[in-house]
């Protein structure tokens, strides 16, 4: 059997040590080495890469620290509206739902649409009819509330802003997962909700195949998080697969082409996670942090926030 190996994130930006308490730090690194153990442990077992991203990155839903699933950010109407997407290496099959509402785990519900649709995208009333066709668990308003979300909504509404998670330094909050399993194959997973105080039904990049998230066994997957507008338009995720499969750059050189040059020039802030059929790991941002964790067979769990 091949090499094993996963990263995962939990969204990206202007993340200083200096503004961030140290009870906070330590649940965000003890969520991230969590996270990390969880999926890890999939796929030592024996388990896919597609199990591996999806039910890691639903962990991750479940922890109201980041912002996707429980941790959502409210939206203008006080409200959630949740995005996800996976993609499996090995057919290219994905499923993406985006603008859902009281979906516990809309990471479950993106992997349904790839197993149980002829469709890729979902979106909104319809995802959610389709997710209970599919016999997903919903939860009400009650469980997505977090006080720390609500009194930023509070915030961003008095000073009528969009907000990338949060007000007081920006930060891109979406969580994800890559992985190569034992049998060599690669998979990729996205969730998030988005901005705070979001208007329009707005959606960013990480339920877009080749925006946010892409996975492809020839090259590469990849997790995005950041500024999803500028990762659409650059159609991030594919570049970086595509500068592997055609220009015969190494992930790490692809990587590094895209987020710290093609982005920069643009102006898009934020990163990405990735790994190639070869177990190689790249954890690439251009902020100030990104909160970060990755493992390779059974060498010793990599855990960060800061770019120091």
């Amino acid at each position: 059997m091949g090499d094993i190996a996963i990263a995962i994130h939990g969204g990206a930006g202007t993340i200083l040590r200096a503004a961030m308490s140290p009870e906070k730090e330590r649940h965000y690194l003890l969520s991230l080495e969590n996270g990390l153990a969880f999926g890890h442990q999939i796929l030592a077992a024996g388990g896919t890469a597609l199990d591996a991203v999806v039910q890691t990155v639903a962990y991750l839903e479940d922890d109201n620290i980041f912002n996707a699933g429980k941790g959502s950010v409210f939206t203008h109407d006080g409200s959630h509206e949740m995005d996800a997407a996976v993609m499996c290496g090995r057919t290219l099959g994905a499923g993406a739902v985006a603008g859902v509402k009281n979906v516990r785990n809309p990471i479950l519900l993106a992997n349904e649409v790839r197993l149980h649709s002829e469709h890729v995208l979902l979106a909104g009333a319809g995802a959610e009819i389709f997710a209970r066709e599919r016999g997903l668990p919903f939860e009400p308003d009650s469980f997505f509330y977090d006080e720390y979300r609500y009194q930023q909504w509070l915030e961003a509404q008095r000073t009528d802003t969009v907000t990338l998670d949060h007000t007081e330094d920006r930060k891109f909050g979406t969580v994800g997962a890559v992985a190569l399993d034992a049998a060599g194959n690669l998979a990729a997973a996205s969730s998030t909700g988005g901005m705070t105080n979001k208007k329009y039904n707005r959606i960013g990049d990480s339920p877009i195949i080749g925006a946010g998230n892409y996975a492809n066994n020839k090259t590469c997957a990849v997790s995005c998080t950041g500024h999803g507008e500028y990762f659409m338009r650059a159609v991030v995720a594919y570049d970086v697969s595509c500068l592997v499969e055609y220009k015969g750059c190494t992930l790490q050189e692809a990587c590094d082409i895209v987020v710290k040059d093609k982005l920069v020039k643009m102006g898009g802030e934020g990163g990405l996670i990735a790994v190639d059929p070869h177990s190689n790991i790249v954890l690439s941002f251009n902020s100030e942090g990104m909160y970060r964790a990755s493992r390779r067979n059974n060498e010793p769990a990599y855990t960060r926030i800061y770019s120091d």
